[in-house]
């Protein structure tokens, strides 16, 4: 028996084309337009909101019912029970590794933490006061340059060598690139400690002292690292899959997709609910505030998302996990958190968010982590694209890995003139 389905679409001149309905494990059935250039038309969908770029088994979100999955997994228990690292190899490789495959992983990682030495001294081409996400394209970027061993894209050894490079090292650039813009001397990484907290110790560490890691902040940053390590096809991974596309190499992608994730409609989101908490000012603001939030006069930031149409299934991590730094630093007391807080009761108790299902998302809480970690504003998007990088890279190599990729090539719909004549300069 024949279980394909069909849509018809049918133009106002009488032609119509059979166009396939796809489902896939999880979510909305798709139609493949792809049959539509036999009729000579193409669809129309700015920014793609409706439209299925490729296929993925990486990431699974569902807004409506508030879900997120890596490789079917939900993110609440990756972030209680699992690691970064081992949350890396599951989106790298499908599966959570053994014990044995996950000690190896640990061991690879660690041990191409360092950079090469003149990629150090790149860095003395940037202004110190340089933004740091400014930096980080242009180093991520060069990686190329100094990495060149492992570049055929074709060849799995290739990707997966180029894979263990990017997530050993762009924590170590990320360092680098807060030490140089607040004119302390790099930190090098020490193989004793684990993948976060050597990046918390190239960070703060300095050479007058030894640094100890708080497991508390550890476990905090580490929970950061996982939530937002993929997201589905967002701006930056949606960049990093059409850079790819071309062929260009992987360090080369991953810039591409650090330079999309600077934008603040889609990076910069935890750094903008934390100055909404400072020009507030006050907790005695909050009502006024809220208020005005509602006459149109403000915005809310850190509450509802644009995927999300229920409670981002991140939030409810780092609001306790929040509330677990907070008290381990005895800042429950501290004026942004007790701010926060209040925000959070208020805007939560009013029909006009309940009814537009504005709940705080993951960004109004990890500001606040960050914030109370000691990372500077300025580094937030930085911390974001870190954790991020195992999710583009995954999404790069599964897209090159499948052999009926092409290069990406969006079309238009052409709004400008007809065909002109030209004229010479002295008849204009």
């Amino acid at each position: 028996m024949d279980n394909k389905r069909i849509a018809t679409l049918t133009l106002d001149d009488g032609r119509s084309i059979e166009l396939p309905i796809l489902s896939g494990t999880l979510g909305p059935d798709v139609v493949d337009m792809r049959a539509l250039s036999k009729l000579g038309v193409f669809t129309y969908d700015p920014a793609f909101f409706a439209t299925a770029s490729c296929t993925s088994a990486i990431t699974f979100i569902d807004g409506d019912a508030g879900l997120l999955y890596y490789r079917g997994y939900p993110i609440e228990q990756l972030a209680e029970k699992s690691d970064f690292l081992e949350v890396c190899y599951l989106l790298l490789n499908g599966e959570l590794p053994s014990a044995v495959q996950k000690e190896e992983f640990r061991s690879i990682i660690t041990h191409h933490t360092m950079v090469h030495d003149q990629l150090a001294r790149f860095f003395n081409g940037f202004r110190r006061d340089a933004h740091p996400m400014a930096v980080m394209v242009g180093v991520v970027g060069a990686l190329s340059a100094f990495y060149h061993d492992s570049l055929d894209i074709n060849n799995p050894q290739h990707r997966e060598i180029s894979a263990h490079r990017l997530l050993a090292k762009v924590p170590t650039l990320a360092a680098m690139a807060y030490k140089y813009n607040v004119g302390e001397p790099f930190i090098y990484p020490k193989n004793k400690f684990s993948y976060v907290e050597n990046f918390m110790y190239m960070m703060f560490g300095t050479p007058a002292e030894d640094y100890v890691p708080n497991p508390i902040l550890v476990r905090a940053l580490e929970r950061i690292f996982i939530l937002h390590a993929d997201h589905e096809q967002n701006a930056s991974t949606s960049t990093v899959r059409l850079a790819g596309s071309s062929g260009a190499n992987p360090f080369a992608c991953v810039a591409s997709g650090i330079a999309a994730l600077w934008g603040p409609a889609h990076g910069g989101a935890n750094e903008a609910a934390l100055k909404m908490l400072e020009e507030i000012g006050d907790v005695s603001r909050v009502k006024e505030y809220v208020q005005g939030v509602k006459d149109k006069k403000y915005k809310l930031m850190g509450f509802g998302h644009r995927v999300y149409k229920n409670m981002d299934p991140r939030a409810s991590v780092m609001r306790s996990t929040c509330y677990e730094v907070l008290k381990e630093l005895k800042l429950e007391n501290n004026k942004l958190f007790q701010l926060a807080m209040e925000l959070e009761k208020t805007a939560l108790s009013d029909p006009y968010f309940i009814e537009r299902k504005l709940y705080p998302n993951v960004d109004f809480y990890s500001g606040i982590v960050l914030r109370a970690i000691g990372i500077p504003t300025n580094m937030f998007t930085v911390i974001f694209a870190l954790a991020r990088t195992i999710g583009w890279v995954s999404q790069w190599n599964e897209m090159i890995a499948d052999a009926d990729h092409k290069i990406g090539r969006p079309r238009q719909l052409y709004m400008g003139e007809v065909k002109r004549d030209f004229v010479a300069l002295e008849k204009r």
